[in-house]
């Protein structure tokens, strides 16, 4: 029987700066907000463009690396997985996250991109994530208050 495929593809923006935290075993967890936008021409033939923000965690040696090269204004590729979870919030109402996991990454821009334009060009070459670190993670206890909102 056939598998199914999870995979997504991002090329945007970050937000904001990186969220750091880290497992009881010392294992980084980093959480970006990435936008990504697109555009489609109105019956009046003009560009409406739509702006779409998406979770996207890191783990491990990948975010180690996450966290000391992006910024806010960084643009970067990214490929991974959709997850959802589903949690309870200190009110006691469920609640619903949807999440990139990367288990790729690839800065892309200059240098100080995060604070100007400059030309494109591959900061370091494409990082790949410990298959494992997910999985890890799920087994033992976030340090930090791991609630996203």
């Amino acid at each position: 029987m056939a598998r199914g495929i999870n995979k997504v593809i991002l090329v945007g923006n970050l937000g904001n700066e990186p969220d750091i935290k880290y497992t009881q075993s010392g294992m980084t967890i980093t959480n970006i907000s990435l936008a990504t936008s697109s555009g489609r021409k109105d019956r009046e033939g003009n560009t409406q463009e739509r702006t779409e923000w998406h979770r996207v965690k890191f783990f491990g040696k990948l975010g180690e690396i996450a966290a000391e090269y992006l910024h806010k204004g960084s643009q970067c590729y990214i490929e991974g997985t959709i997850r959802y979870d589903k949690f309870t919030g200190q009110d006691g109402q469920e609640r619903y996250v949807t999440e990139i996991i990367a288990d790729q990454m690839q800065m892309l821009g200059g240098r100080d991109e995060g604070s100007k334009g400059s030309p494109r060009k591959t900061v370091l070459p494409r990082q790949r994530s410990d298959k494992n670190a997910y999985k890890t993670w799920k087994e033992e206890e976030v340090v930090d208050d791991e609630i996203p909102f």
